[in-house]
């Protein structure tokens, strides 16, 4: 098949996974139906070339992605990356992608930190985020998502609650919610706070997309959100919880970044995720 530059936009919708390279092999024999879209990191392909490059090709040619990213720092102190920006834009249009998300958090300064780390919520940062969000959907000419984040220390200085801070962003830079429900879990039972009513505290009429994912438990009982276990059942009831007031067509990922199971136990979890989707009420968002 000739390589094309642009594609259509293929618009993801129903549950979803991470696209991992070590899944590359078992996928290309064949997509399980239950799999509707890929999640990608943009950062690690927009440069990539060779094989790695003509095989991501043949995903994106028959399949929607969603970018989630990983290192544009919106809330961090130091410029906003607007190189990586346009790559990313670049990437997106080459192959057909329509939807780009990031964590409402900040991972760089002079150098990147390589973890992501909780912003203040303050009215400053509210207003210093919202800014830098404008600017990057300026670029990507599209509104974006951002991602409620887990954390491990509470950000010091607090003006507002998070669930004010989100929606206070989301406000004033006029964005869409990416609500994560493990996130919401893993912070709920670290800090002590009711999972549910955060939840239905956030602005879940803007929201545009969903991850689901599973988690580690420490000794002490700190939960760590590493992606790489089964979605445990408390996160699934939460999530079909959220499908309450969000309704059933939002695009859902199963993030799933290590200790990869074979294909099929992941299309499981995926399967899980249609299944919840399938019984949940049609609901209108102001997000499309």
């Amino acid at each position: 098949m000739p390589k094309r530059q642009f594609l259509l936009q293929h618009h993801a919708s129903g549950a979803g996974l991470g696209f991992r390279r070590e899944l590359i092999g078992p996928l290309m024999t064949g997509v399980p139906e239950a799999i509707r879209f890929f999640e990608l990191a943009p950062e690690n392909w927009a440069d990539t070339g060779g094989r790695s490059a003509k095989q991501l090709r043949h995903f994106t040619e028959r399949h929607p992605f969603v970018c989630h990213g990983l290192s544009l720092s919106l809330g961090g102190p130091g410029p906003l990356d607007e190189a990586l920006l346009h790559r990313i834009k670049t990437f997106m249009a080459e192959h057909g992608i329509a939807l780009y998300t990031e964590h409402l958090s900040w991972c760089a300064d002079d150098s990147h930190l390589y973890d992501l780390l909780p912003i203040p919520f303050t009215g400053d940062a509210v207003r210093w985020t919202a800014e830098r969000i404008k600017r990057a959907q300026d670029i990507l000419e599209m509104r974006i998502g951002i991602e409620n984040a887990s954390y491990y220390v509470a950000p010091p200085g607090a003006e507002m609650s998070e669930t004010e801070f989100i929606s206070a962003i989301i406000d004033e830079a006029d964005c869409a919610l990416h609500l994560d429900v493990n996130n919401i879990y893993v912070n709920s039972r670290n800090f002590g706070f009711d999972a549910i009513e955060f939840m239905t505290a956030l602005p879940l009429e803007r929201t545009c997309y969903v991850h689901v994912a599973g988690h580690h438990v420490e000794p002490d009982g700190l939960i760590i959100d590493t992606h790489g276990a089964e979605v445990i059942d408390p996160v699934w009831s939460l999530l079909e919880a959220a499908y309450q007031h969000i309704g059933g067509d939002i695009p859902t990922c199963l993030e799933r970044d290590f200790n990869l199971p074979d294909l099929g136990l992941l299309t499981t979890e995926v399967e899980q995720i249609a299944r919840l989707q399938a019984n949940a009420p049609s609901i209108q968002r102001k997000v499309a």
